[in-house]
């Protein structure tokens, strides 16, 4: 008997329904599989993790079968309390499935230090654009007798001396000391100018 009039037998059919019934049941149990695998249909919604602690995340997350993963983030927010979440991936309101990786950004424990830069014996106009440039807060402005006008004289922080080469916090405020513009006999003259004054007011009485 060759192949073809074996197409014809009864056996042979019995073995094609066979194995049709058996690509069936395998493509089946894949699809159960895969769906089962996949979490086919399953959502859970993300939930809005903003200022909360890393304690706090965890708790929620687990709760919802969730995981996170934190991302480094130099930005400090002064509007976030420290060690909090800033930032997250994917955004709260979206859907993922079961077992999902959460990406957070938590908030520093504070601004990152910065070295105070040389401004003694610049102008105002040149020193205050370059310290707030870096994160730094002007203070008060105050000024000392010489020559030189608006000349920073003097940096100062919290009272002391600050010198250049220091490191600070961003956003830490910087005093300065400026030169008045003024020499030391233009100052006895104004003051002998006043006197005088004064004197021939109190003679015209």
């Amino acid at each position: 008997m060759n192949f073809i009039q074996f197409m014809f037998t009864k056996t042979f059919w019995v073995q094609v329904l066979l194995a049709a019934g058996l690509i069936v049941v395998l493509c089946l149990g894949y699809l159960y599989w895969l769906d089962w695998h996949t979490n086919h249909g399953q959502k859970i919604e993300v939930p809005d993790l903003a200022r909360k602690s890393l304690v706090e995340t965890d708790l929620i997350l687990e709760q919802l079968d969730l995981r996170r993963h934190i991302i480094d983030s130099a930005s400090f927010n002064p509007d976030f309390p420290p060690r909090s979440v800033i930032e997250q991936n994917p955004e709260p309101g979206s859907f993922v499935k079961e077992n999902r990786q959460i990406y957070i950004k938590l908030n520093p424990s504070g601004y990152g230090l910065i070295t105070v830069p040389n401004v003694v014996f610049k102008t105002k106009r040149q020193a205050i654009p370059s310290l707030q440039a870096l994160g730094f807060k002007i203070g008060n402005i105050t000024y000392q007798q010489n020559i030189a006008k608006d000349m920073v004289l003097e940096m100062r922080h919290d009272g002391q001396l600050l010198e250049s080469g220091t490191q600070l916090r961003k956003a830490s405020t910087i005093d300065l000391v400026l030169g008045d513009g003024m020499r030391e006999d233009q100052e006895t003259q104004i003051d002998s100018l006043i006197i005088d004054t004064d004197a021939i007011q109190n003679d015209a009485e």
